[in-house]
C-alpha cells in the first residue's frame, strides 16, 4: 500500500513539544517580516550549502538528485544536499529542539499552528500569496506564510479510456445514473471489470469518502455543516447518494466478480492493461496506475459522478514546504523552495496532483476538465473555535466515515451476503451520528 500518512499523536505532541517552547528569544523571535531580498539578486550571487529535508526516501537519490542538477542551471553556487526520513514527524521533532533541523524541510503537522513561526521563516503576507499559491492559508500565522503546499491533491474516478470506447461511452458520465449506465455498457460490451472495489485490501473504500465535496457540490458542507448536521444519511443528502453509487454498483453485478480475493497492487496492472474500467481513488494513485504498463496514455481521472449544480475537484494540500528561521544560508533556501514549487514539477510527477502555484499549468487532461466548466476547489476550513469538532462527532458515533468497516457492510449486503438493505444501513448511520452529535453538544 503506497498512501501517504500524517499522523498526529495528541498527548505526545504535548510533551514533544514541551522542549520546544522557550520564549520569543530563545528561539529566535516570532518575525513576521518576509525577506524577499533574494528576489531581486542576481542567481549567481546566491550561494552557500543547504540542508534539504524530505519524507520522500524511495526518491531521495534519484529523482531529487537530478532536481539538484536542474536548480544548479539557475543557482550554479549553491549545493545541495538531501536527507530524507522514514518516519519524518517521529524523526523531525527532536531535532526541533535545537537549531539543526536542516535548511528547508516539511512543516511537521505535530507543530501547532501558533507555534510555526518559533521554528520557520515568514515567507510573505497571506493576503498577497494566497493569490499566488493554493493552500497557504492553512498553515499561516496571524496573516503571515510560513510555508507552501509541495503538492494538492484532488479525488474522483479514475478511468481507462480504451475501455470506455471500446464499451460505447463516448462522453465522460457526469451524474450517479448516467455514471452507473456506463459501467453497465462495460459489463455489456467488453471484458473489463467496470468498477472495481478493492474490497479485500480495504483502505480503498475510504478513498470515497474524498469525493464527499463534489457530491455534495459545496465547498463548506464537510468542514461546516456536517458536524451539526442531523440524518445525514438521508435521501437526498450528500453521503447517501455517495454511497448509493458504491452499494447500486456491487449490487447490480458492476464490480468484481469475488470482492474477497482483489489485489491492491494486482489492480494497478490491470487497469493500465484495460482490464478495469474504473476506481475511485485520490490524485496521488494516478501516476501509480500510468506506471504499471505500457499505456499510461489510456489512463485519466474524472470527477465524482454528482447532481450538483455545480461540478468541482475538492482539493487537499500536501505537507507544506518551508525554511528553517536558524538556516546560515536563508537567500539559497528561499530560492530552493521557489523553485521547487514553481519548476521542479515534483507535484505532478511524483506527487500525483497538482502545482500549489497558480502560474503552474494544469496537466493537460485536467486543463481541458477546467475548459469544460469543471473546477479545482479548496474545501473551506471548520468554522472559528470548531477545529476538530467533526472528527469528535465521528469518533463518538463509531459511523468512521474515513475508515472501511461500514463501507465493506454495505458490499457485502449488496452482493447478498447480509440482510440489511441499503436505507436500513443508512438509518442505522444516522441513528448513532445523531446520538453523537447531542452527546458532544452536551459536552461543549
Amino acid at each position: 500500500m503506497n498512501v501517504k500518512k500524517f499522523l498526529m499523536a495528541g498527548s505526545m505532541l504535548t510533551l514533544a513539544l514541551a522542549g520546544c517552547s522557550g520564549s520569543d528569544e530563545e528561539n529566535g523571535g516570532g518575525s513576521t517580516e518576509a525577506d524577499t531580498s533574494w528576489q531581486e539578486m542576481d542567481p549567481e550571487e546566491i550561494e552557500g550549502e543547504i540542508t534539504v529535508i524530505t519524507q520522500r526516501t524511495d526518491i531521495v537519490d534519484t529523482v531529487f538528485q537530478d532536481y539538484e542538477k536542474e536548480f544548479q542551471k539557475t543557482y550554479p553556487n549553491v549545493e545541495v544536499n538531501f536527507e530524507a526520513l522514514t518516519d519524518y514527524g517521529g524523526e523531525i521533532m527532536p531535532r526541533m529542539n535545537t537549531d539543526q533541523y536542516g535548511d528547508v524541510l516539511l512543516i511537521p503537522v505535530q507543530v501547532p499552528i501558533e507555534e510555526i513561526p518559533r521554528y520557520f521563516e515568514p515567507l510573505g503576507e497571506l493576503s498577497e500569496m494566497e493569490e499566488q499559491y493554493r493552500g497557504v492559508e492553512e498553515r499561516a500565522v496571524d496573516g503571515t506564510v510560513y510555508g507552501i503546499p509541495i503538492a494538492v491533491s484532488y479525488t474522483g474516478v479514475i478511468y481507462n479510456n480504451s475501455v470506455f470506447e471500446e464499451a460505447g461511452v463516448t462522453e465522460l458520465p457526469q451524474t450517479p445514473d448516467e455514471f452507473l449506465t456506463a459501467l453497465d455498457r462495460v459489463k455489456q460490451n467488453t471484458d473489463a471489470i467496470p468498477l472495481y472495489t478493492n474490497y479485500a485490501a480495504g483502505w480503498p473504500l475510504t478513498q470515497w469518502q474524498g469525493a464527499l465535496p463534489t457530491v455534495a457540490g459545496d465547498t463548506a458542507y464537510y468542514n461546516q455543516t456536517m458536524p451539526h448536521e442531523k440524518d445525514p444519511f438521508s435521501p437526498g443528502k450528500p453521503h447517501y447518494e455517495l454511497y448509493k453509487v458504491m452499494y447500486d454498483a456491487a449490487e447490480q453485478g458492476l464490480i468484481e466478480g469475488d470482492p474477497l480475493t482483489t489485489d491492491w497492487e494486482a489492480s494497478k496492472v490491470m487497469m493500465n492493461n484495460g482490464e478495469i474500467a474504473t476506481m475511485v481513488l485520490g490524485s496521488w494513485a494516478l501516476e501509480q496506475i500510468q506506471g504499471a504498463g505500457e499505456n499510461a496514455e489510456d489512463i485519466a481521472m474524472m470527477p465524482f459522478p454528482t447532481n450538483a449544480d455545480e461540478v468541482f475537484f475538492p482539493l487537499g494540500a500536501d505537507l507544506n514546504i518551508g525554511v528553517n528561521k536558524n538556516s546560515e544560508n536563508k537567500e539559497a533556501a528561499l530560492a530552493w523552495v521557489d523553485w521547487y514549487i514553481n519548476d521542479s514539477g515534483y507535484a505532478v510527477e511524483q506527487a500525483g496532483g497538482i502545482s500549489a502555484s497558480y502560474e503552474v499549468e494544469l496537466p493537460e487532461d485536467l486543463a481541458a476538465l477546467e475548459e469544460q466548466g469543471i473546477q479545482f476547489l479548496l474545501q473551506d476550513p471548520a468554522k472559528e473555535g470548531e477545529e476538530g469538532l467533526l472528527d469528535e462527532v465521528d469518533k463518538e458515533s463509531e459511523v468512521g466515515l474515513w475508515l472501511e468497516d461500514r463501507k465493506k457492510v454495505l458490499i457485502e449486503a449488496a452482493i447478498g451476503n447480509r440482510d440489511e438493505t441499503f436505507d436500513e444501513l443508512m438509518e442505522q448511520w444516522n441513528e448513532d451520528w445523531n446520538a453523537a452529535v447531542d452527546e458532544v453538544a452536551a459536552n461543549q
